[in-house]
C-alpha cells in the first residue's frame, strides 16, 4: 500500500511504497531533499512531520532524541510512512545547498564498455552518501596533489555505487593507471560534487542533449533523473562518436526512446568503420542538430564533450536562434603525464 506525501513549503507531492523510507521515495521520484549518510547517523535529513504517522525505523538516538520524536521530528532516511503525510523540509534549490565532501571510495567493479572506455563503479563507506545533481562531476584526488575530473554517469536516486565513464588517453597520467595497474578494491579519494551542468527543472522548454564520446556520461545521469522525476518535457538526445564501437551503451538510449514517448535518440557517426554497416546519420553531431532544428529559440541545450565541439555548438546554435542563457555546457579536457 502506498501513501501520499506532501512537502511543505514547496507543496510538491510524491508517493511512498510500503517498506520504503521517505527519503528513498523522494529520490526515486526526482525530489531533492537534504541528506547525508542515509543510515540514521548524521541527522542531515531531519525534518518535521506536520500531519500523519511514521515508523522511525533504525533512527539512532544521538541523531533523533526522544524529545525530538515527541515534537514530531523524523529522520527521513529512516522513517517510513504509516499514513498519508505532510512533512516540512527545504528542497534543495541552489548548488550551494549541496555540501561538497572529500571522501574515500573503493573500486567495486571495472566494466569494459569499449576498447578504450571503462565504467568505474565506486563504493563509498557504509556511513556515507554523496548528494549531487544529475550531470555534476567529481575530482579524483591523486597522491601528488593533482586531480582529474570525471562526470557522474548515475542519477542521484541510484547512488549505491558512483559510476564514471573513463576513456583511455594515451599518456594520460591517471587513465594510464586505470587501464594498466588499477584493480578492484583499490581505494581512491575524491572531492565533490562540482559543476553547474544539471537540468533546469523550473523550465518547461524542450531539451536538446548533445553528447560527444564519453560526454554521454552526464547526459545519461540527467536522462535517468528526468525519467525518475516523471519529467514530460521533450528530451532529444544526440550522441556523436567516431565509429559504431564508440557508441558504447547504444542500447540504453534506444530503450529510453522506445519506452518514453517524450524521448528521441539520434546517434551520429563522424567516421563509420568499414564493417559498421551504418545506415544512420553521419558527420558532426552538432550539425545534425542544426539540420533538424533550423529555429532554436524555444529550446534549452545541454552539451558535453570535447571543447572544440562545445565551442562550435555554442556559436552555431546561438546563430540559429538559441538564447545564449539557454546553452549549458560541460567541456571535457584531458591532461597528459
Amino acid at each position: 500500500m502506498s501513501h501520499q506525501i506532501t512537502v511543505q513549503p514547496s507543496g510538491r507531492q510524491f508517493s511512498a511504497e510500503a517498506n520504503e523510507t521517505i527519503l528513498d521515495a523522494a529520490l526515486r521520484q526526482g525530489l531533492t531533499l537534504p541528506y547525508g549518510c542515509k543510515d540514521g547517523a548524521c541527522g542531515a535529513c531531519k525534518g518535521k512531520v506536520i500531519a500523519g504517522t511514521v515508523d522511525h525505523g533504525k533512527a539512532q538516538a544521538h541523531s533523533l532524541t526522544d524529545a525530538e520524536r515527541e515534537a514530531g521530528m523524523a529522520l527521513y532516511c529512516c522513517a517510513q510512512a504509516q499514513s498519508d503525510l505532510t512533512i516540512e523540509c527545504k528542497q534543495l534549490g541552489a548548488i550551494g545547498d549541496i555540501p561538497v565532501k572529500t571522501l574515500p571510495a573503493r573500486i567495486e567493479k571495472f566494466e569494459r564498455l569499449a576498447p578504450d572506455v571503462v565504467e568505474l563503479h565506486l563504493r563509498l563507506p557504509a556511513s556515507e552518501r554523496l548528494q549531487f545533481r544529475a550531470g555534476q562531476y567529481i575530482d579524483i584526488l591523486l597522491k601528488d596533489g593533482r586531480k582529474r575530473s570525471f562526470s557522474l554517469a548515475n542519477a542521484p536516486h541510484d547512488d549505491a555505487l558512483l559510476q564514471l565513464h573513463i576513456r583511455h588517453v594515451p599518456g594520460g597520467f591517471f587513465t594510464e593507471q586505470v587501464f594498466t595497474t588499477m584493480k578492484v578494491r583499490d581505494i581512491l579519494r575524491f572531492n565533490g560534487p562540482h559543476g553547474s551542468f544539471y537540468l533546469r527543472e523550473e523550465s518547461s522548454k524542450p531539451v536538446i542533449l548533445l553528447a560527444g564520446g564519453t560526454g554521454f556520461a552526464p547526459i545519461k545521469g540527467i536522462v535517468e533523473h528526468a525519467i525518475a522525476a516523471n519529467c514530460q518535457r521533450p528530451l532529444i538526445i544526440y550522441w556523436g562518436a567516431r565509429a559504431r564501437v564508440d557508441l558504447y551503451q547504444n542500447t540504453l538510449p534506444e530503450n529510453w526512446a522506445a519506452s518514453h514517448p517524450n524521448i528521441r535518440y539520434i546517434p551520429v557517426l563522424s567516421e563509420p568503420a568499414a564493417g559498421d554497416d551504418w545506415h544512420g546519420r553521419t558527420g558532426l553531431v552538432h550539425q545534425a542538430v542544426l539540420a533538424d532544428f533550423p529555429e532554436l529559440s524555444g529550446y534549452q541545450v545541454y552539451a558535453c564533450g570535447a571543447p572544440v565541439m562545445i565551442d562550435a555548438a555554442r556559436r552555431d546554435f546561438i546563430a540559429q536562434g538559441l538564447p545564449e542563457e539557454e546553452f549549458f555546457a560541460d567541456p571535457f579536457t584531458f591532461s597528459a603525464s
